[in-house]
């Protein structure tokens, strides 16, 4: 791989990380500011959430299919800017619901999109490194963006965030355009053996191996307790009197900055030690991380918090594209076994805000945490009964 194409996705990266986020952190706040009850935010978040969920897998049909990739991530970036736009425009129900759910189609292509991009330039042999610094850039893009926007937000608002997000738009779209097309070997961006692979559905991927439906309910878990912490606990903080574009711009930045180094160790983990070992420190980090959240209801509070989010989130966003490349290699399947495993961490986080926020008014935010923090056990113990299998399949380097 060149070096001009190595920083193109570097750039790709950090760049499409707020491009994704968009307004979508401050959503709460700006649909409270005009008067929005809770129960109408849940809906049109749940909204996007389901949308999403149900795009997760043709999306990666699509990007395994696809010979023009490049298109399809310039379409799902304007995508999402034009889904801000009308978010911030306009404060009617339906709008805001159908740019929820376009944003939530967009981010289900953007996903596998860049992976197999990435795939097709370093191949399966380099992916391992270039997915851990691709996840890196990611970090640091939406770290950095978080920060501008709560500046930006504080002295201009919503506007600004807005724009910061058109600009950045503008930035991916360059940085992948600039990779050219020759560059990207879509064989190898689907882990592909043969011309023609056998036609097969996300279902179908996960029914032929034990090692991805045990991930797949491993995330699951996971992502049904991590995905409502950090909103629920900007809302406990905030109702504490605190600012709200500083809160959430906190949240995001503290997590972010420990995504980025936790990241680059996952990788250098994962050629050491493997994949097992990966996830299983980060489906520990998330009970010690309800357990804190529970425990702290203050505005220094979110540094601990956020910080075991980072581990956590930072740890899978590695381990989750690199062992389903790496279990799928031959398959021609790659990109729909991510957009599998993207479902199911889909339905955790569609359930999750409903679950916590349940709980969370019916027994207080203390009791919230702890229980959300409790469901990553689930993950650490169906890690553990199939850890001879998930070995077996994905062996580390050492044991090979």
């Amino acid at each position: 791989m060149s070096a001009r194409d190595r920083n193109a996705l570097a750039a790709a990266n950090f760049f499409m990380a707020d491009v994704q986020a968009g307004i979508g952190p401050f959503l709460g706040v700006l649909l409270a500011g005009r008067g929005w009850a809770t129960g109408a935010i849940g809906a049109v978040t749940a909204l996007g959430n389901a949308v999403g969920l149900a795009s997760t897998t043709p999306a990666g049909a699509l990007i395994d299919a696809t010979g023009r990739k490049r298109f399809w991530v310039v379409l799902a970036a304007l995508c999402t800017v034009a889904a801000s736009a009308l978010v911030l425009v306009s404060g009617r129900f339906w709008v805001v619901a159908a740019a929820q759910a376009a944003s939530a189609v967009a981010a289900a292509v953007l996903g596998p999109a860049i992976i197999g991009i990435t795939l097709g330039v370093v191949r399966q042999s380099g992916f391992v490194a270039q997915n851990g610094r691709n996840q890196a850039y990611n970090h640091a893009g939406n770290m950095v963006g978080a920060a501008l926007s709560g500046v930006l937000g504080w002295y201009f608002g919503f506007a600004a965030v807005f724009a910061l997000a058109a600009l950045f738009a503008v930035a991916a779209i360059i940085a992948v355009l600039s990779i050219p097309a020759r560059h990207i070997d879509d064989q190898a961006a689907r882990g592909a053996t043969d011309e023609n692979p056998d036609p097969a559905s996300g279902l179908q991927i996960l029914a032929r191996s034990p090692v991805l439906r045990a991930l797949a309910a491993a995330i699951l878990l996971f992502h049904l307790g991590n995905a409502a912490m950090l909103p629920l606990y900007g809302l406990a903080v905030v109702a504490h009197q605190a600012d709200p574009f500083i809160t959430v711009a906190a949240t995001v930045v503290v997590a972010q900055a420990v995504m980025v180094i936790a990241s680059l160790a996952a990788t250098r983990i994962a050629r050491i030690r493997g994949y097992w070992t990966v996830f299983a420190i980060a489906f520990v980090a998330l009970p010690v991380r309800g357990l804190i959240a529970a425990t702290i209801v203050t505005t220094w509070g979110i540094v601990p918090v956020q910080i075991l989010d980072g581990i956590g989130a930072g740890m899978l966003s590695v381990a989750v594209p690199g062992l389903v490349a790496q279990l799928l290699e031959g398959s021609g399947h790659i990109n729909i076994g991510q957009g599998a495993l993207m479902a199911a961490q889909g339905v955790g986080a569609c359930l999750s805000p409903l679950l916590g926020g349940y709980i969370a008014q019916e027994f207080g935010f203390r009791v919230a945490f702890a229980f959300l923090g409790a469901l990553s056990v689930g993950s650490l113990l169906i890690w553990h009964k199939y850890a001879p299998a998930i070995r077996a399949a994905a062996p580390s380097p050492s044991d090979r």
